[in-house]
């Protein structure tokens, strides 16, 4: 079987509403985080940061890395009839920036606060849990008072 490894951003910003989650639109009602393929050498934080970086326009500068996550999503799909065995590793990252320049692979994006970004995400449940798990350690490093590291 093949497989496949991918890794990704899961970029959130703080609003007058509350925390607010980046996910992008792709073709039918496809909606996820910034994400692609790990290339070979590559390590998986530097390429979560590249596909964001080509996906969303938010480069090294404009994100601050929440050293302390990290999460793996697996699941299986169908590539050209054949099974592949999917991972994919998100970090978490805080940004000012709300304007996004989406790539030509993205139909439009939005910024969610957790309930609409959990609907918005359907019936990917591992990305909802994902999703949930960020926003915890974000309300729990609030609480400490605990500053992100710069992804720089």
């Amino acid at each position: 079987m093949k497989r496949e490894i991918s890794a990704g951003i899961i970029v959130y910003r703080r609003t007058e509403d509350g925390l607010r989650f980046l996910i992008l639109y792709h073709r039918g009602r496809y909606w996820n985080f910034p994400k692609g393929k790990i290339e070979s050498e590559e390590k998986s934080l530097a390429a979560a940061i590249r596909e964001t970086k080509e996906e969303t326009g938010l480069g090294v500068h404009d994100l601050r890395l929440i050293r302390d996550f990290k999460a793996h999503e697996r699941y299986y799909f169908r590539k050209e009839n054949q099974p592949v065995y999917k991972i994919v590793i998100f970090y978490l990252a805080e940004t000012r920036r709300a304007d996004i320049k989406l790539s030509h692979e993205h139909n439009g994006y939005g910024w969610f606060l957790l309930n609409d970004a959990r609907r918005i995400l359907g019936g990917y449940r591992a990305s909802q849990k994902i999703l949930k798990q960020a926003h915890d350690l974000i309300r729990q490093k609030s609480t400490r008072g605990r500053e992100p590291h710069s992804a720089r």
